[in-house]
């Protein structure tokens, strides 16, 4: 992936993420890496829960981690997961997402065959609904 944004080792940093997964019953581990725009990174990991409403998604991971140490600017974030192609985040990380990046934010989605795909938070959920139409 080379669109000026993109740096090759995030490919590494999210596969660390993933590492941080705990899936003892989907076995499926999703990371996340999210770039805030000074550079720094906030990893996610899927945690899952025997009562599965209560799991949280690698991309709500990061992104409520990054919000409780008060960063809220970001650059990007890329998604991991054990797929052969990339998979898109699912519906409540894609509002989650809407709701606290700006819309045109990229969002790379890989796999473990480590093909990317772009995307901007507004491609994931056109016509998407947030507190920032409210105002």
């Amino acid at each position: 992936m080379n669109d000026g944004i993109f740096k090759d080792e995030w490919l590494d940093e999210v596969i660390e993420a993933q590492s941080r997964a705990y899936t003892p019953y989907s076995k499926f581990n999703v990371g996340a890496l999210l770039v805030t725009e000074d550079d720094e990174y906030i990893y996610g990991a899927n945690i899952e829960n025997a009562a599965y409403p209560a799991s949280i998604c690698a991309e709500r991971s990061a992104l409520v981690s990054a919000y409780s140490n008060n960063v809220t600017k970001f650059k990007a974030i890329v998604v991991v997961t054990d797929a052969d192609e990339p998979a898109s985040p699912c519906g409540v990380c894609r509002q989650v997402m809407k709701e606290l990046c700006d819309d045109d934010m990229p969002v790379y989605l890989t796999s473990k065959s480590g093909e990317v795909i772009k995307r901007t938070v507004d491609d994931l959920l056109p016509l998407g609904f947030s507190g920032k139409d409210m105002e």
